[in-house]
């Protein structure tokens, strides 16, 4: 160790604070939390740019840059940002991640662990060859499987890019001390490249936003939403794979049910473009973080959408929020996937087919016509949350995975 009781950790996340939506937060929490335990910490981070995928105004023209944050060091290093997902666009991203955080590492001590996100692969990969230089654990935790992702999202160039996604995830994850993975479904896909099952280790991911604290009817009033109006509100990344053309099509099938896109991302624009002349769709922009959970917990129905051939390389980080806030979700996506397995586990939602807007709308329908119904749905969403996804117990499973990667037995 490098002082008395205490750890030097690195964590390598290309996303962190300011960033609010995705795994930002997530890896914001982690490192808050080890400096809070007195451990030194550092963060290897890229420049902040998500959900907008724009570079935060006062990252601009910065190469690279060390702030404190919170009593961690966060090492920050420049990147393209691509507007538009491609695989080309989005090959230059991680390269560019890659080759940036080879050429100029974090300047710190050894460390007594690394620890890493994935997503992005880049950070997996310079995660596994800096703790490879110091000889020390390496422990990746997989929200998304790029490899996965790419070949069931519809990206352009999708096949190829999984290919290489594949190769480059298999690097990364294979190299490991101990792998953490946030689902189960995920298990296999790990397994087949290459891991031994005995490494794995589940470690979901926890509520991370406070639970609300105004009346509903204020915070609607506020937004303009109607009292006896449904609204329907999604909120988070608007990328190709949460296949949110559904909620176009549902909002053209009834006009007396408001649908609300919160948040940004890659396909905002073209959604806008979609939504043209729907006067019952409203595409706002992220809540600060003071205003999030009020604004979730005033909707009637929260919505999580994917596109059918999303099965077992994403769950979304949304439904831990969506649990707190207390409304019932809808989720559109494939049965068989984690997505699905979250929402029946939670007993706080109900499942419809993915891509089936006239689905969709009649379990709307059916909420509104029976708030009991709805509203015994949304009380599920904090229990489940009090008894498997509180921010303490997420930390302490994090906590546990990297005392087994440093030698301590398995809990």
């Amino acid at each position: 160790m490098s002082r008395s009781g205490h750890r030097r950790l690195l964590l390598v996340s290309t996303n962190y604070a300011p960033e609010h939506a995705g795994i930002g937060p997530y890896a914001t929490q982690i490192a808050e939390h080890w400096a809070d335990l007195g451990h030194e910490t550092h963060v290897l981070a890229g420049m902040p740019h998500y959900p907008a995928w724009s570079l935060e105004p006062e990252y601009k023209g910065a190469l690279r840059r060390t702030e404190q944050r919170a009593g961690v060091t966060v090492h920050r290093r420049a990147h393209t940002v691509p507007p538009r997902q491609t695989a080309v666009r989005r090959a230059l991203f991680e390269g560019s991640i890659l080759l940036h955080g080879a050429v100029a590492p974090p300047r710190m001590p050894k460390p007594d662990a690394v620890l890493a996100q994935m997503p992005s692969l880049a950070g997996g990969v310079l995660a596994a060859r800096l703790a490879a230089k110091w000889k020390v654990p390496y422990v990746p935790v997989v929200q998304d499987l790029m490899g996965a992702a790419a070949a069931q999202s519809g990206i352009s160039g999708g096949d190829r890019a999984a290919a290489l996604a594949g190769r480059a995830e298999a690097y990364a994850l294979k190299r490991a001390t101990l792998v953490g993975v946030i689902h189960e479904t995920f298990v296999d896909r790990v397994v087949g490249m290459g891991v031994p099952e005995e490494k794995i280790r589940l470690v979901p991911n926890w509520s991370h936003v406070a639970v609300p604290t105004k009346p509903r009817g204020e915070t609607r009033r506020h937004l303009g939403w109607a009292p006896g109006q449904t609204v329907v509100l999604h909120s988070g990344n608007m990328g190709l794979k949460q296949g949110l053309e559904v909620l176009v099509g549902a909002a053209r099938l009834d006009p007396d049910v408001r649908f609300v896109l919160m948040g940004d991302g890659s396909q905002r624009a073209a959604l806008a473009d979609l939504a043209s002349g729907v006067p019952n769709l409203d595409i706002i922009p992220p809540a600060a973080d003071g205003e999030f959970p009020d604004i979730l917990a005033a909707a009637d129905v929260l919505a999580v959408t994917q596109h059918a051939a999303v099965l077992d390389m994403s769950v979304p980080s949304k439904l831990t929020s969506y649990f707190q806030a207390g409304r019932p979700v809808v989720a559109s996506v494939a049965a068989q996937g984690g997505t699905a397995q979250e929402v029946e586990r939670s007993g706080a939602g109900v499942l419809v087919p993915p891509e089936d807007p006239h689905a969709l709308l009649k379990a709307v329908r059916a909420l509104a016509e029976d708030p009991r119904a709805a509203d015994a749905l949304g009380a599920a969403g904090p229990v489940h949350v009090a008894a498997h996804l509180s921010r303490e117990a997420g930390l302490a499973r994090i906590d546990a995975l990297m005392d087994e990667a440093l030698g301590g037995s398995r809990p």
